[in-house]
């Protein structure tokens, strides 16, 4: 039975990327906590579908389409979530993008592109829905990492320059913000079974680099790090902030 944290009930949550892979799972479990949830996605199908889907279970679920990289239309459906649910507690910035790239044929407006998709937003998001946590008297952001640049992955230089940088973002807003009561952590997963990952990128040697390096000898799913990040919101995690959390059934 999946753990229950009374404090989520009825709180607003935003989720960034929402519409499938970790973060759909991220809404499915705040939702059953009984949280207000608002998500944000480009794919309108698979998230209506998810909407349809929590609606069904009278859970409070609402989809606002948004491209993250675009930076007053981020603000402008995290307004309209609040404008429906009331003010934000718990940011989740999930949304991302782990195209892979040679060095050698980045251009600079593809950098510029990987640094919108991967980080700048996660900044912008924070900044949106701050004075709400303030004005609560407290508030949880959880920004998304990945564990490539801690194992030392090439091929997506961009994309692994974002997710390290992603801990100087937590660490900064986390010191900034805690006198307001507002915890900032970063969680980084370690390779997740999504949709994606399953279509695009694994392989018979990637199962076999997997069972060869994770001390779990496992696939791991969305849910494994739904589970964590919905106690690093709740109460239970009161003390918690600043703080970078790796969840890859030990491969690093």
């Amino acid at each position: 039975m999946a753990a229950i944290y009374p404090d989520l009930a009825g709180k607003v949550v935003v989720v960034t990327g929402g519409g499938s892979g970790i973060g759909a799972e991220l809404v499915r479990h705040f939702a059953r906590q009984k949280a207000r949830v608002g998500f944000l996605d480009i794919a309108d199908e698979p998230s209506q579908a998810l909407a349809a889907e929590l609606e069904g279970d009278s859970l409070s679920v609402a989809f606002e389409h948004a491209d993250v990289t675009d930076i007053p239309a981020l603000k402008s459906a995290i307004g309209r979530i609040r404008d429906r649910f009331g003010p934000v507690d718990v940011l989740m910035n999930n949304a991302a993008h782990d195209e892979r790239h040679a060095t050698e044929e980045v251009t600079e407006a593809y950098w510029d592109g990987r640094i919108a998709v991967n980080l700048k937003h996660q900044f912008f998001a924070a900044q949106a829905v701050l004075p709400d946590m303030k004005a609560k008297g407290g508030g949880a952001i959880v920004n998304f990492g990945s564990v490539s640049w801690m194992i030392g992955q090439g091929g997506m230089a961009a994309y692994t320059a974002c997710k390290s940088g992603v801990i100087g973002l937590t660490r900064s807003l986390a010191r900034d913000f805690g006198p307001f009561n507002i915890r900032v952590n970063a969680l980084a997963p370690g390779w997740i079974m999504t949709e994606r990952q399953l279509a695009l990128w694994v392989t018979p040697e990637s199962d076999a680099e997997i069972n060869a390096r994770q001390c779990l000898k496992r696939k791991l799913v969305p849910a494994d790090v739904a589970r964590f990040a919905v106690f690093l919101a709740s109460e239970e995690a009161g003390a918690c902030t600043n703080q970078h959390y790796v969840v890859d059934g030990g491969w690093v």
